[in-house]
């Protein structure tokens, strides 16, 4: 069977670094951290004081009042980010076949900003069931592909993956899957997180995974250093128009590159722990390699998963070794949330946008907050820290991995004919 060519030809961005794509690319080069002292409720009392929040957003620029209250924040932002990707992927609206368009997001969480709120009324008020009635599609994960495809009525597939961080990917390769096959022709693909909330950070203060770094919370993500103590939880979204490659080239399109490989895999292992020798991180790898038909040697950047925390960071890059061999000493490796922070359910979305302008612009964002080496990594490993670096990029690889053990990788390449 032949496969269909899959293209990207238009990206939206909301981040903690910057509120569109071209302000996230500009961050992300000029190594801005995007962490600061948490402004959407009163965190003094827990562990964790800080985030990497979305700022300087107003959420009616984009959105009627009346139809953003029956959003969670984490559809709002997909909604934007659809909205940048859509403009920029210049499609005609009118011209395109609906039937074979389609919206397939990710999310890890969802609306829990909206549960939080519905249910903490409910406990501290008499008994009365008294719940607002958009309640339950606000909070539901899937609301967010329902709402975009409706505004811009696309009726080909339309759901949500739910793999914890892996999501966003997950929704990517699931994306790239129906394209090629031949059963789509468009999908706007990606992911958005809202869950910098009480609930948010008191959960994942309980299982120890942030970084209680209060005194510095610009220098708390730290991938790769000794001193690393976690991660830091962020928010906002990330979208991508994939686009069959006969079907852009006939409109005249812009292309940014072609996602020509996606890997999927599972740790089996612990349901928050990664594999200590990297098992799922190695094979998803591979298994993403041989979807592309590349070889090792031909992947020039890896955008890691690279979260800050100290088991993590030394599985995924045991795994590289392992994949890559010495090939692993001539590639860049950045871990990006070391600006953005995790974006949990929406991290791979904005980390596959990196990757492709990373192609584009041939720079190579980052890994900042590097202070102490720790012998447990490979000092020849060029994890490019603390300044982006020049080289052409034709081949880049994002990783994004989830509770539970999911495990998903997606290749990039920069477009030739």
């Amino acid at each position: 069977m032949n496969l269909k060519r899959v293209v990207v030809t238009g990206i939206g961005a909301l981040t903690p670094i910057g509120n569109t794509s071209e302000e996230f690319w500009k961050g992300l080069v000029a190594g801005v951290s995007g962490a600061a002292p948490i402004t959407k409720f009163d965190a003094s009392l827990f562990k964790t004081q800080f985030a990497c929040e979305v700022k300087n957003l107003n959420i009616e620029d984009f959105i009627d009042r009346k139809e953003a209250r029956k959003m969670d924040l984490f559809t709002q932002y997909a909604m934007i980010t659809a909205d940048e990707a859509i403009v920029d992927s210049g499609l005609d609206l009118e011209k395109i076949e609906k039937s074979r368009a389609g919206v397939i997001w990710g999310s890890g969480i969802g609306g829990l900003r909206t549960f939080q709120e519905e249910v903490t009324a409910f406990a501290t008020g008499d008994g009365t069931p008294r719940f607002n009635p958009f309640f339950i599609p606000k909070m539901i994960a899937d609301i967010s592909a329902g709402f975009i495809s409706i505004k811009y009525g696309f009726r080909g597939p339309n759901f949500v993956t739910v793999s914890a961080c892996a999501s966003a990917t997950n929704a990517l390769i699931d994306a790239f899957n129906y394209i090629r096959l031949g059963k789509a022709d468009i999908f706007i693909s990606g992911g958005s997180e809202a869950a910098v909330t009480e609930a948010g950070i008191g959960g994942f203060n309980a299982m120890k995974a942030l970084s209680q770094r209060n005194d510095s919370p610009e220098t708390a993500s730290r991938p790769f250093d000794k001193d690393r103590d976690g991660f830091v939880l962020g928010e906002g979204a990330g979208a991508l128009i994939l686009e069959e490659y006969e079907h852009a080239v006939a409109r005249g399109a812009k292309i940014y590159a072609e996602l020509v490989g996606g890997g999927m895999s599972a740790d089996a292992n612990h349901i928050t722990a990664p594999h200590p020798e990297g098992l799922g991180a190695s094979e998803v790898m591979q298994a993403a390699l041989l979807d592309a038909n590349l070889k090792p040697e031909d992947v020039d950047y890896i955008n890691v998963h690279g979260t800050s925390t100290p088991l993590g960071d030394v599985s995924e890059t045991k795994a590289i070794e392992k994949v890559f061999g010495e090939h692993a000493y001539k590639m860049n490796i950045s871990s990006t949330k070391s600006m953005t922070g995790h974006l949990l359910g929406a991290a791979g979305a904005i980390e596959a946008i990196a990757s492709i302008l990373a192609i584009r612009n041939g720079i190579i964002p980052p890994t900042i907050n590097h202070f102490t080496d720790d012998e447990q990594f490979d000092p020849k490993l060029n994890l490019t820290f603390n300044k982006a670096q020049e080289r052409e990029v034709n081949v880049a690889l994002s990783n994004t991995f989830g509770f539970g053990g999911h495990n998903c990788s997606v290749i990039f390449k920069k477009i030739n004919g």
